[in-house]
């Protein structure tokens, strides 16, 4: 069976429990904290798939993963995967879950790309733009990146407008050429 559709299904039922269970935001958390935690310590995935390590050893590891207060919902589902032997589908569990869980919410992932570091006042008014176009909530997500000289970046769902000084440059240079 394919992996992404393992990890949708087990990712819709435990967002269907949690839903039902009124949790789905604290298990939001858990997975999105889990999510992050195989992204910054990428031993984690190696060291869950690893057939020699005990099955109660990646229980508390995941656990742990899935940061400091997690749900009881989120504990039994690890449980489940590892009683299953999923275990090696958690990440992209964690990642559908997070998808399904936006989508049913209507929350757009945005990120602001900035040369220098912005006010919050002025993340608040790019949030308020994206959020006036997508009629959802905006999950956003800022970042310094002084290559881009000045100007800003903005992305969210499928959109990215560029209005940095670095592509105004290229065009130029481009258009010289």
């Amino acid at each position: 069976m394919d992996i992404g559709v393992i990890s949708v299904r087990y990712a819709r039922a435990l967002l269907k429990s949690a839903v039902q269970t009124k949790c789905d935001d604290q298990v939001y958390t858990d997975m999105a904290t889990l999510a992050k935690s195989f992204v910054d310590v990428p031993q984690l995935r190696t060291t869950i798939n690893n057939p020699t390590i005990p099955q109660e050893s990646k229980r508390q590891l995941l656990i742990t993963a899935c940061g400091p207060a997690v749900t009881p919902l989120t504990e039994r589902f690890v449980d489940l995967v590892l009683k299953e032997g999923r275990e090696s589908f958690m990440v992209f569990i964690a990642s559908s879950y997070i998808t399904l869980y936006r989508k049913q919410k209507n929350i757009i992932h945005g990120r602001l790309i900035t040369a220098t570091t912005v006010s919050p006042e002025t993340e608040q008014k790019m949030r308020s733009i994206v959020e006036s176009k997508t009629q959802g909530t905006v999950e956003f997500l800022t970042e310094v990146n002084p290559d881009i000289i000045g100007g800003f970046i903005l992305e969210y769902d499928t959109y990215r407008l560029d209005a940095s000084v670095q592509s105004q440059l290229r065009s130029i240079l481009k258009n010289l050429k």
